[in-house]
């Protein structure tokens, strides 16, 4: 019989000062509140790759198809900001509620041992966007100060990296503290600077590919929603967990595609040139070095979140000699891979966790009612994975993405069963829909199911 998840783990109130434990058998310090959350969620909704990523909005159909209107383009990243950002306020909600991270969460939804499935998805997951993030820092970091060997700022970066792991809370504090504020400023500089250029008719392109462009956004922000219990078990509130991402988030990511759209519409000669056209601007340079140090809590997130991953599979390993590891580990695969076309692959990994937390949130505040077993004997439920992979399958069939093997195999399985995309089409709420919908439709017939055997027991006896 399923226990409530509050007999699993212990939460604590805690003050500024509280910290992390290291392993999962000791108690959930509730530290961080409102204004904390809004410093974390504001920072992870600036990324250097949010501004760069703004071609895939303004061109959602590939280099050299009709690009969206300005209209189109910007009800696409607000519709996908929103959408995406609801998706993680309230897959951080159930950690708030009962103090775990987002993996062993995960144990609730599909039993102990069918956790370690998305685990391992999501510990690929984390790895991979950590060494893309420490790529990204050093060439960033590389273009403002060519001095040093962009081999040298990988280094600079993974170690500065690791140091932000070992006292997360503190990083987020840090954080909430120094640079949000910065980073406002520094938004709204670039944002006023690209308006000051002439813009195109709000009506000169094409809605068409409005929803693969929509998508777009809102894969960048529900990539976080595999993380964000990790950091809302700490949360003192549902409030501050729900209204730090929605706000937190929502408002720093709508600004960074925003900027990255108006950049490519104004003053970038090439998609690759965003980076060259802010350090052009007057005070440029100083804006890129802030957005480009800022970097670090994205390269943070990842690895934390790896090594709060890797305890559910492992709950008494330390979480602090683990981030110390992943940090080694991304640091050296930041330095020797070739990561060209890596980060299509990552979108495509990262697809598989809108129809799964479709599953999770359906079931929580749906089917359990947040009465989960997370304890490492709970029952395997494996109707949840056919739920998932229902949601898989169909946002595949929407909007395979960018590989192009991968890509050209989904349009001849469309092909081949009669299925036409439509113009309303949105990959990520068609699978979440999907995914939640096999979830509490499963859920009821287990009730009806209950239902029908109790007076047949009662006959019986």
């Amino acid at each position: 019989m399923a226990t409530d998840s509050t007999e699993v783990f212990t939460t604590v109130t805690a003050d500024r000062h509280a910290e992390v434990p290291p392993t999962l058998a000791e108690p959930v310090p509730q530290a961080l509140g409102l204004l904390d959350q809004l410093g974390l969620w504001g920072n992870l909704g600036i990324s250097l790759l949010g501004f760069t990523g703004a071609i895939f909005v303004l061109q959602p159909n590939g280099t050299g198809t009709p690009t969206l209107s300005l209209a189109a383009a910007l009800a696409a990243i607000v519709v996908g900001t929103v959408l995406g950002t609801l998706g993680v306020a309230y897959s951080g909600l159930p950690g708030t509620r009962t103090g775990a991270p987002a993996m062993v969460l995960l144990r609730g939804a599909f039993g102990a041992r069918l956790s370690y499935v998305p685990t391992i998805a999501n510990i690929v997951q984390c790895i991979g966007w950590g060494v893309f993030e420490l790529v990204t820092i050093a060439t960033a970091a590389h273009r403002l100060a060519p001095g040093l060997p962009r081999p040298g700022y990988v280094v600079i970066g993974g170690v500065l990296t690791a140091g932000l792991t070992i006292r997360p809370l503190g990083a987020i504090r840090v954080l909430r503290r120094y640079a949000t504020a910065l980073v406002l400023v520094v938004v709204t500089y670039l944002l006023i600077e690209m308006l000051r250029h002439p813009l195109p008719a709000f009506d000169h392109g094409t809605w068409s590919g409005f929803w693969v462009a929509t998508d777009t956004v809102v894969g960048a922000a529900i990539s976080f929603a595999p993380l964000a219990a990790d950091y809302t078990r700490h949360s003192k509130s549902g409030r501050a967990t729900v209204l730090g991402a929605l706000v937190g988030y929502g408002v720093t990511q709508t600004l960074c595609y925003v900027i990255g759209l108006l950049t490519l519409l104004t003053v970038a000669r090439t998609p690759n040139d965003i980076y060259g056209a802010f350090i052009a601007v007057p005070l440029g340079a100083a804006c890129f070095a802030v957005l480009s140090a800022r970097e670090l809590d994205q390269s943070f997130a990842n690895v934390y979140s790896t090594a709060v991953s890797i305890q559910n599979l492992r709950p008494l390993w330390d979480r602090r000699v683990l981030a110390l590891a992943i940090s080694a580990s991304a640091t050296a695969m930041a330095l020797w891979l070739n990561i060209n076309d890596y980060e299509n692959f990552l979108i495509l990994l990262g697809s598989i966790f809108v129809p799964l937390f479709g599953v999770v949130v359906a079931d929580f505040f749906g089917v359990s009612r947040g009465r989960w077993d997370l304890s490492s004997v709970s029952r395997r439920r494996v109707g949840m994975l056919g739920a998932w992979a229902a949601g898989f399958v169909a946002y595949q069939l929407i909007n395979p993405g960018y590989l192009s093997g991968w890509v050209s195999a989904w349009q001849a399985i469309d092909r081949a069963i009669g299925f036409r995309v439509e113009s309303w089409m949105s990959a990520s709420i068609c699978s979440f829909v999907v995914s939640a919908a096999l979830t509490l439709a499963g859920g009821a017939l287990v009730r009806v199911a209950r239902h029908v055997r109790r007076p047949a027991a009662r006959t019986a006896a």
